[in-house]
């Protein structure tokens, strides 16, 4: 095989070179041309400044920032290329993570802030419950107190009103035990005096004797002394002489003495006579003698 046969089959096998750079150059400089011409227009296509907006992050546990997502060097065009407008899609492509890391922080801090909510609103709940518990606990131990302190009371005054009528009883007792002692002891001695009494029959008293003579012993008297007066004299009207007489227990006059004149001498000094003339004066009814007598004489009796 001959060197021109080997140069040819050669030179099948391997591309054909390029016809020439002058045209890829000017399509890749139209290219790059219109990519910056559209990232311009995408950024500044709005006519006013937009509007701020702040937003707080929290995070329960420190972060590092990620590094600010950069641009990627343009590559060289290679020498035949056809125009592509890829320019927007690697920007965005590139602003995605980091839009969906700030969604991600913002919801995540939006979730930790509503649980720091609700652990504070938790708290609050739990410590307006101990206080209402400490509260409710408080009012029954006052309760409590009250009622055992009512309960002590009642008790007291119960025991002061048992003690106070158990006073009374004892008293009204010992005062129905004295009036029947007085009665026992009043009927004994009415019973004994009925028993030895000397009365009347109509009699009303209940000793056993009477302390003075009956109603019918003056006149018995006066009827013992009255014979032996002697007296001769006249005297105006009925003057009463009153004489008293002591008596032994037989009825002997002891002594005689004038208590009252009659205003006549005559008539005193008789009466007188006549009882020492008498000298012994009749037993009463009940058979006793008084010790003491004060006798009235009168000269028409």
């Amino acid at each position: 095989m001959s060197a021109a046969t080997l140069t040819m089959t050669r030179d099948a096998r391997q591309p054909r070179p390029p016809d020439g750079l002058g045209i890829g150059a000017v399509l890749a400089l139209l290219v790059h041309l219109l990519l910056i011409a559209a990232l311009a227009f995408g950024v500044n296509w709005r006519a006013h400044e937009p509007e701020a907006v702040v937003a707080e992050l929290w995070s329960a546990v420190p972060q590092i920032a990620a590094p600010r997502a950069t641009s990627p060097p343009a590559a060289p065009a290679p020498p035949v290329v056809a125009p592509q407008r890829t320019a927007p899609v690697e920007r965005k492509a590139a602003e995605a993570p980091r839009i969906a890391d700030a969604q991600i922080a913002i919801e995540k801090a939006r979730r930790e802030d509503a649980k720091r909510q609700g652990d504070e609103r938790d708290a609050r709940r739990q410590e307006q419950q101990r206080e209402a518990q400490k509260e409710a606990s408080l009012r029954q131990k006052t309760e409590r107190d009250k009622a055992v302190a009512d309960e002590a009371r009642r008790q007291q005054l119960a025991k002061e009103d048992d003690e106070r009528r158990k006073k009374e009883l004892a008293e009204k007792a010992r005062k129905e035990e004295t009036a029947l002692a007085a009665q026992r002891e009043a009927n004994l001695k009415r019973i004994q005096g009925q028993a030895d009494a000397t009365g009347d029959p109509g009699s009303t008293g209940t000793a056993a004797h009477s302390s003075g003579p009956s109603a019918s012993y003056a006149g018995r008297i006066k009827a013992r002394i009255k014979p032996n007066i002697v007296f001769t004299d006249s005297v105006s009207g009925n003057p009463i002489a009153t004489v008293e007489v002591r008596c032994a227990a037989d009825g002997t006059i002891v002594s005689r003495k004038l208590v009252k004149s009659s205003g006549s001498s005559t008539w005193d000094e008789s009466v007188l006579r006549a009882i020492d003339k008498t000298e012994m004066l009749p037993r009463d009814v009940d058979g006793r003698i008084p010790p003491i007598l004060q006798i009235d004489f009168k000269p028409r009796d």
